[in-house]
């Protein structure tokens, strides 16, 4: 997969805070720091959608009883003409 260069600005406090993570944590660069966070930052907006779909569901109506929706799945499922 082909990288793309960013260049960030930090002020002289956040760039001494990640200097210490990279060496603390034992990242071979700022680099490897970097995209640590943005997958970390990518999961979670993952797990918040998730989150969000679940919570749709649990307040959406009740959908049928198992029985009907088996009942009508096998319908739809006949060929036409079928029996």
């Amino acid at each position: 997969m082909p990288t793309i260069t960013m260049n960030v600005s930090l002020p002289d406090t956040l760039k001494a805070f990640v200097d210490r993570r990279v060496a603390e944590r034992g990242y071979g660069s700022h680099s490897e720091y970097v995209r640590d966070l943005v997958r970390k930052d990518e999961q979670e907006g993952a797990k918040e959608q998730m989150r969000a779909l679940i919570a749709a569901g649990l307040n959406s109506p009740p959908g049928l009883p198992w029985s009907e929706l088996r009942d009508t799945l096998m319908q739809r499922a006949k060929p036409p003409g079928g029996a």
